[in-house]
């Protein structure tokens, strides 16, 4: 079932790290950090394939030293999605990466020495069509900043950000996004709000350093929450101190909570109570792990009792309802009846099916009209 988003998005320049665009009318797109270490090519690759299983539009891996550097070129030849070089301070990385196909420049203008060092990364982002990503986080300010008001503010932040931006403004190039991070919600969501009317650019939304998987994605979803119902947001990162799987995962369901995007299974689940017919709990999160590789969208309802059951179950394309025996709605209708034994492995097939038949239909309509361009991301 589609599900129109009420949010009203602001307005926003569009740039393209890759094959993805990012603001604009495009799709809000979803990144992660790699952990591993970067001259590690063989695990550094690993995870992002990992990431991208999941959906990772975008993945951003640290590049410290010349010799990460050139690891990254090797990297940046054996994955898909677009890759940002996370660069501090050394301008000769930048330009180093920038020769080995990086799709995007996490950089400071103002840390990475004279102008004539700034200009030359500058000049080599337009000449290879290189957007450049300014992150401004509330843990490393600049000096006089940190003096001028005591401690970090919103205030200070946004400073710091048209610091950053006055400086690619005097050299012409607006192919850029802007991020504002801090690990208090409150801060954060003051600072994005505070620069999203004097900027155009996309903005890069994140909860820097959140927290562990539980706190880190509670506080997440909390601050980027406020953002994104604003409209304010055009990509983002969850920070979690947790397998960067997990900050693909989260990423799309504030998502799809919002309607901003649609990937994958849609799984509206009750608590559970002492009315339930079958174990809610251990089937929903077996069900969760079976289905992690669909990306297609589809909303799944599975409710342990005929209170609630029916009504969840008819208006899903995929429903269950507790009973004695349970009961599996199609497209909410009643469609056949599963035991407890079998019901993980029904629905699941059901599942799998209704994809199956989603995606030839889809093909089809590709093969009808070909002169359709397929977006590199999906719609929602």
């Amino acid at each position: 079932m589609e599900h129109q988003s009420p949010i009203k998005r602001r307005k926003s320049r569009q740039i393209m790290v890759g094959n993805v665009p990012v603001g604009g009318d495009a799709p809000i797109s979803v990144q992660s950090m790699t952990n591993t270490e970067t001259c590690d090519v063989a695990a550094t690759v690993g995870q992002i394939q990992a990431l991208e299983a999941v959906g990772a539009d975008i993945v951003r891996v640290s590049v410290p030293s010349m010799e990460a550097a050139e690891a990254f070129g090797k990297i940046k030849q054996l994955v898909n999605v677009p890759l940002v070089a996370d660069i501090h301070f050394d301008h000769k990385i930048a330009l180093r990466v920038a020769e080995l196909g990086v799709d995007c420049l996490r950089i400071n203008p103002g840390n990475i020495g004279s102008d004539q060092r700034v200009r030359a990364v500058v000049d080599a982002a337009r000449d290879k069509n290189i957007p450049i990503r300014i992150g401004v986080n509330a843990g490393s300010l600049e000096k006089d900043l940190q003096k001028k008001y005591g401690e970090p503010t919103p205030e200070a932040l946004v400073e710091s950000a048209l610091r950053h931006i006055d400086i690619l403004d005097k050299l012409d190039f607006q192919e850029f996004k802007i991020s504002l991070k801090a690990s208090d919600v409150f801060m954060t969501v003051a600072a994005y709000r505070l620069l999203a009317d004097q900027v155009e650019q996309p903005l890069h939304l994140g909860i820097t350093e959140a927290g562990g998987l539980r706190s880190g994605t509670v506080k997440s979803s909390v601050g980027l929450g406020m953002l994104l119902a604003d409209g304010i947001g055009d990509t983002l990162r969850i920070s979690l101190a947790a397998d960067p799987v997990e900050e693909i995962k989260v990423g799309f369901d504030i998502l799809k909570s919002l309607h901003l995007r649609s990937k994958g299974i849609n799984l509206i689940a009750c608590p559970s109570c002492s009315r339930q017919q079958f174990n809610v709990i251990s089937a929903v999160n077996d069900l969760e792990q079976r289905l992690e590789d669909i990306t297609e969208p589809m909303d799944v309802a599975v409710i342990g009792c005929v209170v609630n059951g029916p009504g969840e179950a008819r208006e899903a394309e995929v429903g269950l309802t507790g009973g004695e025996p349970n009961l599996l709605y199609i497209d909410g209708k009643p469609d056949h009846k599963v035991n407890n034994e079998q019901m993980v492995d029904e629905l699941e097939r059901v599942i799998r099916k209704k994809i199956a038949i989603k995606q030839e239909e889809s093909s089809a309509a590709c093969e009808s009209c070909p002169s359709a361009v397929p977006s590199s991301i999906e719609e929602k």
